[in-house]
């Protein structure tokens, strides 16, 4: 493998190697999970891969998902039994080989309360409940996850439902449904790390470098730094840019569905390391999720609304969205929460397939991914969900093979633990800060060793954000990070609350100034 870093000066190397003729056996363009969970896939198989972005790693739908790797509940009531098997699969791959230092094992709790006034969960529908979680513990056995990762559900008494999250209301409490599944510490950290891994099986990855024109011999694309077009060479092209994929393949058919999440003080709702499963009244097999983060915050979503019109590059949360959840949060929670406590808002768009003959609500169209043939030889792979990115990437490396004469192997993805894999064992034993650890597993020593270079390296870019100055500087040395939008809004997270990103904004900047000027 080569080295696994990404910054400026490897971009600009690849970049111009590309623009001097060479040609590639794959071209892949969109820098989100699936984008470069092909890149991984197909270098690891030994082809010559080179990714394009238009904006930088995970700047779309990747970086805005509830963070979940979940074993596919939600497809089981919907009688997609294939597609929960191959989620509940893909979850176990992910906290257990390929990503343990990333995914992380969550309680998941559905109060129960007395129905009162339209809310409240009945007998009748705990028992449907707790039906659908024993199905899906029966799918993780099935799909060989251990039960120490993931424990069988079961019920708790409502003494220990407040246990695991005091901020639940008293008043009307029987108990609660515990479950568990898997979460991603940060979704744009596992993109970061894909992009990483393919590099270290040496892809070529290259952000602001937007694709304006494919074909099956390769594309056109225009740096975002210097504004040159460039005709990049390949054999094959697989167009994997989510929401904006009939852009550059206009026979792609897609109806997008917002996702709205809103962000809010965990130890304000008296919740911590458990989520809370709410249903939504009035709805069967409709939730909202409060979803608590290692960083103190919880997210509370989601929504799954038909986004109509021109796709834009960052949605906005509309505030019937932002009302709907909070409304839906209050049915449980001891303290009503509203506007005032929402310190910040992201929506992803999901990709959803627009097939003949499905109409109705987004929300009830399938979640499986398709691999598309155009009559000009690109493949375009649309569809699916986080959680089973790798067996997209596979089945799209797999066509584009099959359809262009390439040479290489079956697919090894299951196989190639991420930079930054180690056994939950080991990680558990490193004296280095939990949460340097949890963001980036075994490389948490040489975050920690910058540190203890330059002690100016250990400082907070702001006062209570945790991200520290040595993150910066990693990020634009080794993750790819261009600017300081890179760092702030993917890098780590501190632009979902607005109020953060200004505090930090300064240092951040000043710093990326000077880790670029050191490459």
């Amino acid at each position: 493998m080569r080295a696994t870093s990404l910054n400026a000066t490897r971009r600009a190397n690849d970049l111009a190697l590309l623009a001097g003729g060479h040609q590639l056996d794959l071209l892949v363009v969109g820098g989100g999970v699936t984008g470069a969970g092909v890149a991984l896939d197909a270098a690891a198989r030994g082809l010559s891969v080179a990714l394009v972005e238009a904006q930088d790693l995970a700047f779309g739908t990747s970086r805005f998902s509830s963070k979940l790797v979940h074993g596919g509940l939600r497809y089981l009531a919907h009688g997609e039994f294939a597609l929960a098997r191959e989620s509940a699969v893909e979850r176990g791959l992910l906290m257990t080989r390929t990503a343990p230092h990333l995914v992380r094992t969550l309680p998941q709790l559905i109060p129960l309360h007395r129905q009162a006034r339209g809310a409240g969960v009945s007998r009748s529908h705990e028992a449907v409940f707790m039906a659908g979680l024993r199905a899906g513990d029966l799918l993780r056995r099935t799909a060989g996850t251990p039960g120490a990762v993931l424990p069988a559900p079961r019920r708790v008494p409502a003494a220990e439902a407040l246990a695991l999250a005091s901020g639940l209301r008293v008043s009307g409490l029987r108990g609660g449904l515990l479950s568990y599944d898997g979460q991603l510490v940060d979704d744009a950290r596992l993109v970061v790390a894909l992009a990483r891994t393919a590099a270290g099986f040496g892809a070529r990855i290259i952000t602001r470098a937007r694709a304006v024109h494919l074909d099956g011999s390769g594309g056109e694309v225009v740096d975002g730094l210097t504004g040159e077009a460039v005709r990049i060479r390949a054999k094959a092209v697989i167009n994997a840019t989510g929401v904006w994929a009939d852009r550059l393949v206009p026979g792609v058919r897609l109806r997008p569905s917002r996702g709205s999440h809103l962000v809010l003080d965990g130890a304000a709702l008296g919740l911590g390391g458990t989520a809370l499963t709410v249903p939504v009244p009035g709805e069967r097999n409709r939730f909202a999720l409060l979803l608590p983060q290692l960083d103190g915050r919880v997210y509370l979503g989601l929504t799954d609304e038909p986004m109509d019109g021109p796709v834009p590059e960052v949605p906005e949360v509309p505030q019937a969205d932002v009302d709907f959840l909070l409304d839906v949060a209050n049915t449980v929670l001891g303290r009503r929460l509203g506007p005032a406590d929402v310190l910040g808002a992201f929506a992803g768009l999901r990709p959803l397939i627009d097939l003949p003959g499905t109409s109705g609500r987004t929300a009830d169209l399938s979640r499986k991914h398709a691999v598309l043939a155009s009559p000009d030889g690109v493949t375009t792979v649309v569809g699916g969900k986080l959680t089973t990115y790798r067996r997209m990437a596979a089945d799209a490396v797999d066509a584009a093979i099959a359809r262009r004469g390439l040479t290489a192997g079956p697919s090894r993805s299951a196989q190639v633990p991420l930079v930054g894999a180690a056994p939950a064992e080991y990680l558990s034993t490193m004296e280095v800060a939990p949460r340097l650890v949890a963001r980036y597993g075994a490389e948490a020593v040489r975050l920690a060793a910058l540190a203890q270079l330059d002690p100016r390296l250990g400082a907070e870019v702001a006062d209570g954000l945790g991200v520290t100055a040595a993150e910066v500087v990693w990020a634009v040395r080794h993750e790819g990070a261009l600017d300081a939008d890179d760092v702030l809004d993917r890098r780590s997270r501190i632009g979902l609350v607005p109020s953060d990103r200004l505090r930090a904004l300064d240092s951040v900047t000043a710093l990326v100034r000077k880790a670029t000027e050191g490459l």
